[in-house]
């Protein structure tokens, strides 16, 4: 059952206890965990774009430098085919095959992590702007509830026969706010497929960094 699920249910279930007994307790305090989670797992994706970045670049050092040896190769092998070396020769030709078939790899590997970090970096710019407006959605909350609990007290005093009324009918206002603030998220968010597409490229990374060290 997701977060949203909790809030309805803890909502629509326990309507009585929160107008008698709970007052002091508020359903935004689940929202704001899961809006600190969000932002955790915002992070968690801004650090990721970075490696990603990161990593294009290192692809991009060594396919320059592939290229560099398999051109400084054929130069060489040109001079010692002058100069009648064939040993030099075929050592020198085969060092340059060797590198050009390295750097045609890399360069590969570079244009693929180029666009992975293009896909990564529109992603993670919407997750900044889903995150963005779930907190501003979370501020019309805060007030929509804050004015639902000052009606409530207010009423108690002025027609205290009529106050359990409207606070449940507030309530259930809140409820419904609630369906459709899940709707939305559900329908935008997507932010389970988001988390396992940013575990598969962390996973990747950490392998690729540890081939890198070795």
């Amino acid at each position: 059952m997701n977060l949203f699920e909790r809030i309805k249910n803890s909502i629509s279930a326990d309507v009585h206890e929160l107008l008698d007994q709970k007052e002091d307790k508020n359903p935004l305090s689940l929202l704001n965990q899961y809006l600190r989670q969000c932002e955790i797992e915002v992070n968690k994706a801004h650090k990721l774009v970075e490696r990603q970045q990161l990593l294009k670049d290192q692809f991009l050092r060594e396919m320059e430098e592939a290229e560099s040896r398999a051109a400084k190769r054929a130069h060489q092998a040109e001079i010692a085919q002058q100069a009648n070396e064939q040993e030099l020769y075929q050592f020198a030709v085969q060092e340059k095959e060797q590198h050009a078939l390295r750097a045609a790899h890399l360069k590969e590997s570079t244009l693929q992590a180029e666009k992975d970090l293009v896909e990564l970096e529109q992603k993670y710019e919407q997750m900044k702007h889903k995150l963005k407006d779930m907190q501003i959605k979370r501020m019309e909350l805060m007030g929509r509830e804050n004015v639902a609990r000052a009606h409530q007290k207010m009423d108690r005093v002025i027609d205290p026969s009529q106050s359990m009324k409207k606070s449940a009918f507030r309530f259930d206002e809140l409820e419904h706010y609630m369906d459709r603030l899940e709707q939305k998220v559900n329908a935008d968010y997507h932010a389970s497929s988001m988390e396992a597409k940013l575990a598969k490229l962390e996973k990747d990374w950490k392998k690729e960094e540890s081939s890198t060290t070795v």
